[in-house]
Formats: structure tokens, C-alpha cells, sequence
């Protein structure tokens, strides 16, 4: 049970968006998926070009789960009245993978700063309603290139230490598997293959960045 609570992890499905009028402001809520902070960058650049007129663009995004990166921004709003609390909502979905962008037009009331904090959090939570979560499993993808004499152990081995998909396969003179395993495993089989390759059973392993 431990293990599948470490390496599971919740992503937003797809963006998604939803408006909140508050005393005539006007919140737009847009919560897009993401992978790093240049993609942030990129999603916010194109909501401010698209809203151009817009009082405020106040942000949050979490990235994760490891390492967890999180930040927020105000966009111009009093200090602590909108970037935290749409990365307070985020953080309550337990999703990672996603930057939520509130943009704001000023409808002549001034909400004060507890007004602005419930109005930013409602707008991020509106948003977060509105998304199916998408279970996903942290993971390292190996590769392993060994004789065929021995391909079933290599997979009975990996079948019951944390491979989570169906490998790939190249044969040729030697077998090339490529297989994704759950990241709580890795410790576990480095050092069980490390104990096979110094046996001279197979030809070698290493980790390879995702497809």
C-alpha cells in the first residue's frame, strides 16, 4: 500500500475554465495542464495577449510530485489576495501538473482584501470543479540489452518488481527491452541487476528519459 501511495499521483485531465462575478468584477478562470515553467510562461503570455485589456492577471501553478515546485503571483492585486489563494485551491484538488491563471476586470467596487482573497479562491475552485482528475504513476523508463537465454527471467523479474506497462522489445544478435517501472522500485532493481551484470548475464542497463 505504501508503495502504490508514493509513486501514484493525480494530473488534470484536460484545461478547463469558468467565470465568477463578484460586485461587477468580472473573474475568468483558466486552468491549463503543464510540465514545467516554460510552459507556464507560455500559457500566461497568451492569456494576457488574448486579455489584453484586463485589469489583473493573477496566477498560480504546482509542478510535481518530484521534486514538488509551486509559486504564485498577485499580478498587481494587494500582496497575499490572489496568487494564494488559487495555489491554496490547487493544493486542496491534490493535482500537480497545472497552472491555474485568474483574470480579473475591475467593475468599479472595490472588494477589499478579504473580498479579493474569496473572490480568487471561488474562481480557482469553480475551475477545479469543472476537471476529471487522471490517476498517473511516477516512473523511470530502463532499458537492458542481455542474451535471449535468459529473457524470462529478466521479465518475470520486472513483472513482479514495478513494471507498470508492457515492454517494448528489439531483437537482434542480443535482446533490447525497454520498460517503464515505478519509481519506488528503482533502488531495488539497480541492485539487482547491478548483481546480474557483474555475473556477466547480461550486457547492460541504464535509464533513459521517457518517449
Amino acid at each position: 500500500m505504501k508503495e502504490r501511495e508514493s509513486d501514484e499521483f493525480w494530473e488534470p485531465g484536460a484545461a478547463a475554465a469558468a467565470e465568477v462575478k463578484v460586485k461587477r468584477s468580472l473573474f475568468i478562470g483558466r486552468l491549463c495542464p503543464c510540465k514545467d515553467r516554460e510552459e507556464v510562461r507560455s500559457i500566461l503570455a497568451d492569456v494576457e495577449l488574448r486579455h489584453r485589456d484586463a485589469t489583473h492577471h493573477c496566477w498560480a501553478y504546482r509542478l510535481g510530485p518530484e521534486p514538488e515546485v509551486e509559486h504564485s503571483s498577485d499580478g498587481g492585486e494587494p500582496a497575499g489576495t490572489a496568487g494564494k489563494p488559487i495555489l491554496s485551491a490547487i493544493k486542496q484538488s491534490g493535482m500537480f501538473n497545472l497552472t491555474i491563471i485568474v483574470t480579473r476586470y475591475f467593475g468599479g467596487i472595490k472588494l477589499g482584501v478579504r473580498g479579493l482573497r474569496e473572490a480568487y479562491g471561488q474562481t480557482a475552485a469553480s475551475v477545479l470543479e469543472r476537471v476529471v482528475p487522471a490517476l498517473r504513476v511516477r516512473s523511470r523508463r530502463l532499458v537492458i540489452r542481455f542474451p535471449y537465454a535468459i529473457i524470462g527471467e529478466i521479465t518475470h523479474y520486472l513483472e513482479g518488481h514495478g513494471m507498470i506497462d508492457a515492454p517494448t522489445w528489439n531483437c537482434g544478435s542480443e535482446v533490447e527491452l525497454a520498460a517503464n517501472v515505478k519509481a519506488s522500485c528503482v533502488s531495488e532493481i539497480e541492485a539487482a541487476l547491478d548483481e546480474i551484470q557483474l555475473k556477466k548475464r547480461i550486457h547492460s542497463w541504464n535509464w533513459v528519459a521517457p518517449h
